[in-house]
């Protein structure tokens, strides 16, 4: 296999497995605990 296919594949692999995380991270369970800047210092 050329290099650069194999160069190319893994690092779109990371992009998906980064992006895949922060959506579950954002929309998942994990997003219970998260908080919301803007209700936490209301004027």
């Amino acid at each position: 296999m050329e290099p650069a296919i194999v160069l190319s594949v893994s690092i779109g692999a990371v992009v998906v497995a980064i992006t895949g995380y922060s959506i579950y991270t954002a929309f998942g369970p994990p997003s219970a605990d998260l908080g919301d800047p803007f209700e936490d210092h209301e004027d």
